[in-house]
């Protein structure tokens, strides 16, 4: 890679690739502007193609230049160019932007399926995403394994004895840990109600 001068500040002049990164490594704010410049456009297009959203491809395209910059660090000039680089990011923050869909996928279900049908506010109801949203974090403060029972129970369709089958844990155990969660999740949507009313 050739020898950035010292205290290059940003070229009037287009550099190339080598020196481009070379700065970008070094922490050169102007290297971050120009490599977005350059190289934001291939990766909106990777992640566009990737998630077949244009929002969440902005933010993906976003979150590779963040993820870069803040890793530049572990940029190996030897194993590749900084666009290629870019592209690998990309790869992974698209990848975990499908296992974030697939896990709120999941959380929404497991809502759906703990909301009494009689309860349940019309589809355009702004109740709704709040009862949702604090179904949606009530989820995630359960501990294991009450939490695997519940996504085997709800994501999996097992019945409590299959259950009990897969964990190993005796079939009142499973019952249990089934029955508090769900009126867990049921507290966790008259608190949310509560404070909406």
């Amino acid at each position: 890679m050739p020898d950035l001068p010292p205290g290059l500040a940003r070229p009037h002049d287009r550099v190339d690739d080598a020196v481009l990164a070379q700065a970008f490594c070094a922490g050169q704010e102007w290297a971050l502007a120009e490599a977005y410049e350059r190289w934001a456009g291939l990766v909106h297009g990777i992640s566009l193609r990737a998630l077949a959203d244009t929002g969440d491809a902005e933010d993906a395209t976003q979150q590779v230049f963040i993820r870069a910059w803040r890793g530049r660090a572990t940029f190996d000039h030897t194993r590749g160019g900084l666009a290629g680089w870019l592209v690998g990011i990309a790869r992974h923050v698209c990848a975990d932007t499908w296992h974030q869909r697939a896990r709120q996928a999941k959380q929404v279900d497991a809502a759906r399926a703990v909301m009494p049908p009689e309860q349940a506010p019309a589809a355009d109801a702004p109740e709704q995403t709040v009862e949702r949203l604090t179904l949606l974090d009530a989820l995630d403060d359960i501990d294991q394994p009450a939490r695997g029972i519940v996504e085997l129970a709800f994501f999996h369709d097992l019945t409590h004895t299959q259950i009990a089958e897969r964990t190993g844990l005796p079939l009142g155990t499973v019952k249990s840990h089934i029955r508090r969660t769900l009126l867990r999740l049921r507290d966790s949507l008259e608190v949310g109600r509560a404070a909406t009313s």
